[in-house]
C-alpha cells in the first residue's frame, strides 16, 4: 500500500525557489525603485495621506510590480486580490467586484491587482470604469507595454500611472549579496562572471536570482569559468517584443545614432536588434530611409550602399548578410549628414498643394500637333545644351507662380559643390547672360 503520509510531509519540506524566499516582506526591502519609495516619492505620499489611488504600474519583467502591489495593499490595510488578464473573463471580473461589494460592508476595502492588464480588451476595459470610480477597489495594474498604446483613455484618467525602471547594477547587486547571505555562502564564480551574470539579467531580478540558484547547485572548486557559467545557465535572449514598444524603440536608437554620427553606438543597437531575432529586412528598409532623409545628397552614394546591403542580404541571408548591413550602418553614421532634400521635398509638397493645379508654362509643353502649336506650345523654348553654359535660365515654374527655392543645400560633403553650382546659376540668371 503506498503511505502517502511521508510523500506529504517531505512536501512541507521543499524549499520555494530562491526568487520567491527573497521576496521583500516591506516596502523598504525593494530596490531599484527609490524614485517611487522613501521620504518625499509619490508612492509614500500616497500612504501616509492614507488615500491609495488605483495605480498603473509600467515596467520591465522582474522589476517588482507584483510585490510592489501586495506590499501597498499590506501597508495600506487592504484586501489583497490578484488576477492575470491572460485568464480572466467579464463574468470573473463580475465575481470579484461582488466580494468587494460584500468586504465593502464589512468595513474592508480591496486592492484588485491585475497583471498584464494591456491584455484586456476594450469592452474588459471598460468594465473597471464604474468601479474605480465608485471606488469599490483600488485598481492596481500591472504592463510592460506603454499605457498611452495599450490602455482606454478613459482608464488612464482614473489612474496614476507609475513607471518602474529596469533595475541597475547597484540594485542586481544587491540582490546577489542577499542570495548569498541566504544560502550562507559566495557564488562560485570571479568578478568577472559576476558582472557577466548581472549583464544577462538584463535588469530582471527574477531573472537574477533564477540564474543564481542554479549557480548554487555547483559544488566545490574551481570556481566556474565564465564558458562553463554561461553552459550552466544558456542564455537568456534580450527583452524585446517584436510587434510592441521595444521594436520601435531600438529601431529609434538606430537611426537616432546614424544621424548623431555615433557609429559604435549605431553598431551596438544594431546588434541589439539582430540578437533579438529582429527581421533584417525591416532594419534594411530603415537603413535605405536614413540614407535619403539624414545623409541625402551630402553623400550620394549612402543610398547606394543601403540598397547593396539590402540586396547583399537578399543574397547571403543571415549570419553572412548581416556583415553587409553592418557596413551600411558604419557607412551612414560616418557619412556627412544633410536633410535639406527632406526638407526640400516638404516645401515643395506644401507649395503644390497650397497653388492648385496649375499648368506649365507654355514654353516648356512639347506640340505634337499643329493645334498645340497654334495655341503657342513649345514658342521660345531654349535648348539648354545650345547655350555656352548648358543653361538657359528660362522659367519652368507655372506663369502665375513667382520662382520658389526649396532646395537649399548645406556646406557639408557633396552638397557643398551643389551649392556653389546653385550659386553659378543663379548669378547668370541674376546679370541676364544666360538665355531667356
Amino acid at each position: 500500500m503506498l503511505k502517502t503520509g511521508n510523500l506529504f510531509e517531505k512536501n512541507k519540506t521543499l524549499s520555494r525557489p530562491l526568487a520567491e524566499e527573497l521576496r521583500p516582506q516591506t516596502l523598504q526591502d525593494v530596490v531599484g525603485q527609490d524614485h517611487l519609495l522613501g521620504q518625499g516619492k509619490p508612492l509614500t505620499r500616497f500612504l501616509q495621506a492614507k488615500a491609495l489611488p488605483s495605480l498603473i504600474l509600467w515596467g520591465p519583467p522582474g522589476c517588482g510590480k507584483t510585490t510592489l502591489a501586495r506590499l501597498l495593499a499590506k501597508e495600506a490595510d487592504l484586501i489583497f486580490q490578484e488576477i492575470s488578464a491572460l485568464n480572466t473573463g467579464v463574468a470573473d471580473l463580475k465575481k470579484i467586484f461582488e466580494q468587494a461589494h460584500a468586504y465593502q460592508l464589512t468595513g474592508k476595502r480591496t486592492l484588485l491587482f491585475v497583471d498584464e492588464i494591456h491584455r484586456f480588451n476594450r469592452a474588459q476595459q471598460d468594465a473597471f470604469l464604474p468601479i474605480v470610480e465608485q471606488g469599490l477597489v483600488t485598481l492596481v495594474g500591472a504592463t510592460t507595454e506603454n499605457p498611452s498604446f495599450e490602455l482606454n483613455a478613459a482608464l488612464l484618467s482614473r489612474t496614476h500611472v507609475m513607471v518602474l525602471h529596469r533595475l541597475d547594477e547597484k540594485a542586481l547587486e544587491i540582490l546577489l549579496q542577499k542570495a548569498e547571505n541566504k544560502q550562507g555562502r559566495s557564488l562560485p564564480i570571479d568578478g568577472q562572471g559576476r558582472d557577466l551574470l548581472k549583464s544577462m539579467a538584463d535588469g530582471d531580478g527574477r531573472t537574477l536570482l533564477n540564474f543564481a540558484e542554479s549557480l548554487f547547485l555547483h559544488s566545490g572548486s574551481p570556481l566556474l569559468s565564465v564558458s562553463d557559467m554561461m553552459q550552466v545557465l544558456q542564455r537568456r535572449a534580450p527583452i524585446y517584443d517584436k510587434a510592441q514598444e521595444g521594436h520601435y524603440n531600438l529601431i529609434s536608437a538606430l537611426h537616432k545614432s546614424i544621424r548623431g554620427s555615433d557609429p559604435d553606438a549605431a553598431l551596438y543597437w544594431f546588434c541589439r536588434m539582430v540578437e533579438a531575432g529582429e527581421d533584417c529586412l525591416f532594419i534594411a528598409r530603415r537603413l535605405i530611409r536614413a540614407a535619403v532623409e539624414d545623409v541625402g545628397l551630402a553623400d550620394p552614394y549612402a543610398l547606394n550602399q543601403a540598397i547593396a546591403a539590402k540586396e547583399a542580404f537578399d543574397f547571403l541571408g543571415s549570419p553572412e548578410g548581416n556583415l553587409a548591413l553592418a557596413q551600411c550602418v558604419l557607412y551612414l553614421a560616418t557619412a556627412p549628414k544633410s536633410n535639406a532634400v527632406y526638407n526640400a521635398y516638404k516645401r515643395a509638397s506644401q507649395y503644390a498643394q497650397e497653388n492648385g493645379s496649375l499648368t506649365p508654362p507654355p514654353h516648356i509643353l512639347n506640340a505634337p500637333t499643329k493645334l498645340m502649336k497654334q495655341l503657342g506650345y513649345g514658342k521660345d523654348y531654349c535648348y539648354d545644351h545650345d547655350t555656352p553654359e548648358a543653361f538657359s535660365g528660362q522659367n519652368y515654374f507655372p506663369e502665375s507662380l513667382s520662382r520658389q527655392t526649396f532646395y537649399q543645400p548645406t556646406h557639408r560633403g557633396f552638397e557643398e559643390k551643389l551649392q556653389k553650382r546653385l550659386m553659378h546659376w543663379q548669378t547668370l540668371r541674376n546679370e541676364g547672360t544666360a538665355k531667356k
